[in-house]
C-alpha cells in the first residue's frame, strides 16, 4: 500500500462484484485475487468491469476500464497569399505604389524619420490585409493543393457523379505534377543541386512534446510557458557588458560614411533566399525582389537607410520580430526549455538594409586590419581550410 499511495492510486471497485479467477477442479471456490489501482479522487476513472466471458480456456477473467476520450478539433488557420496567383501580383503593385507615394523630402530627425517607416509599415499592413486569404490548416493540407482542386472537388460532392470524379482524380494528377516538376526545376537551378531533393534535408518530424518543466513547476499555461522561455533565452539582460575594453584598441584615423548605392541593395537581395521566412509584415525575400526593381521605390528605400546612417538612429519598425521557438535535433527529452532555441524573424526591409551595412563594415575592417588573423567565423571567403591553417601554424 506505501507503493500504491506514492503513485496517488486508490483501489478499484469493479462495476460487478464476482470471481476473476475461475478453477476447473471440483470441490474448489473462486476466487478474487486480481485487483485493480486507478488514479485517485477521479471521477471519470472511478471502477473497472469483469468479464468472465472473455477467459475462454484461461482460468483468469479479463479485466477492463472505460478511459473516456473526448473528441478534440483543435483548429489552426493563418492569412497566406498564394504563390503565383493574382492575389501575390495584386499585393506587390499595391506594395509599390504605396512606397511610391511615400513622402520621404523632410527626413531631419529621428520623429520625422519614425512617421516615415511607420507609415511604410502601415501601408504593407494595410495591403497585406486586402489580398491575404484565411487557410485552414489540417493534417491533410498539401504544398500543391489550389484552388482549382477545391472547384473541381466541390463539384464533385455536389453532384457525386462518375464523371466529376474523374475530372477531380485527373486535376489533382496534373496539379502534383507540375508543382514537383517546378519544385525540381526550382532546386536545379539553385546552388544546392539534387541534394535538396534527399529526404534528410527536408523538414524534420517534430518530436513528441512533454510538458516543459521549469523550476520543478509544469508549464501548464501560456504565462508560465512565456516565463520559463523568457528567462531561459534572454539570461544576458542580467549581465553588464564593460565597454572599457574597447579602450585597449588602439585609434585608427576616421573616414567617411559614403552614401549608399543602388548597386549595393541589388547584389545584397539577389543572394537572399525566397524561401526565407518573412518577419511580421509578411513581406518576403521574393516580393522585395520585385519590388525594388522599380528604381523609384529602390530609391525611397536607399534614402531612408542614409538617413538612419546620418541620424545614429533605428527606427522602431526595423526592431519588430516574431520570435519562433524550434526545438534542438536528436535530445532525449524534451521537458526542459533548454531543448529548444529561439529564432528572430525581422521585417524584411530592415534586414537587407543591415546586410548593406554588413557588406560595408566587413571590407571596412577588412582593409584596415580590424580583424584577428584567427577570426574567421562570418567573414567571406573563409572557410575550414583557413582555420586549420590557423590552428597548425598560429594557435
Amino acid at each position: 500500500m506505501i507503493i500504491v499511495d506514492s503513485f496517488n492510486l486508490d483501489l478499484s471497485i469493479p462495476t460487478h462484484c464476482i470471481p476473476t479467477r475461475y478453477l476447473d477442479m471440483a470441490g474448489d471456490l473462486n476466487s478474487v485475487i486480481d485487483l485493480m489501482f486507478l488514479r485517485s479522487s477521479s471521477t471519470e476513472l472511478n471502477n473497472h468491469s469483469i468479464h468472465p466471458d472473455w477467459k475462454l480456456s484461461s482460468d483468469y477473467a479479463s479485466l477492463t476500464v472505460s478511459i473516456p476520450i473526448a473528441e478534440e478539433n483543435i483548429g489552426s488557420s493563418r492569412f497566406s497569399i498564394a504563390k503565383n496567383s493574382k492575389e501575390k501580383a495584386s499585393f506587390i503593385k499595391d506594395v509599390s505604389y504605396a512606397i511610391k507615394n511615400i513622402d520621404t523630402t523632410d527626413l531631419s530627425d529621428i520623429h520625422l524619420l519614425e512617421d516615415v517607416t511607420n507609415t511604410l509599415a502601415s501601408k504593407i499592413k494595410n495591403t497585406w490585409r486586402v489580398n491575404s486569404k484565411q487557410v485552414n490548416i489540417t493534417k491533410h493540407s498539401k504544398s500543391w493543393w489550389n484552388e482549382e482542386c477545391s472547384l473541381v472537388l466541390s463539384n464533385y460532392k455536389t453532384t457525386r457523379s462518375l464523371e466529376n470524379w474523374k475530372i477531380f482524380k485527373s486535376k489533382v494528377k496534373t496539379t502534383k505534377q507540375s508543382f514537383f516538376n517546378n519544385k525540381i526545376q526550382e532546386i536545379t537551378n539553385k546552388k544546392q543541386g539534387p541534394w535538396k531533393l534527399m529526404n534528410w534535408v527536408n523538414k524534420c518530424k517534430l518530436p513528441a512534446i512533454k510538458a516543459i518543466k521549469y523550476n520543478d513547476q509544469q508549464c501548464l499555461n501560456i504565462n508560465n510557458l512565456w516565463n520559463a522561455l523568457h528567462s531561459t533565452f534572454n539570461t544576458a539582460l542580467r549581465y553588464q557588458v564593460d565597454v572599457k575594453i574597447l579602450d585597449e584598441i588602439a585609434e585608427k584615423p576616421t573616414f567617411s560614411w559614403p552614401l549608399f548605392s543602388r548597386e549595393e541593395f541589388r547584389i545584397a537581395i539577389a543572394n537572399c533566399n525566397n524561401t526565407s521566412a518573412p518577419g511580421p509584415d509578411k513581406l518576403s525575400w521574393s516580393h522585395l525582389k520585385i519590388i525594388l526593381n522599380d528604381d523609384k521605390c529602390l530609391d525611397i528605400i536607399i534614402h531612408i537607410a542614409n538617413t538612419c546612417i546620418e541620424l545614429g538612429y533605428w527606427p522602431l519598425h526595423f526592431k519588430r520580430s516574431t520570435t519562433v521557438i524550434i526545438p534542438k535535433p536528436n535530445k532525449k527529452s524534451y521537458d526542459s526549455p533548454k531543448s529548444f532555441r529561439p529564432i528572430v524573424l525581422l521585417n524584411t526591409v530592415d534586414k537587407l538594409i543591415e546586410k548593406v551595412i554588413g557588406e560595408r563594415l566587413q571590407f571596412s575592417t577588412a582593409a584596415n586590419d580590424f580583424i584577428h588573423l584567427s577570426q574567421l567565423s562570418g567573414l567571406k571567403f573563409k572557410s575550414t581550410i583557413d582555420m586549420s591553417i590557423v590552428l597548425m601554424h598560429i594557435i
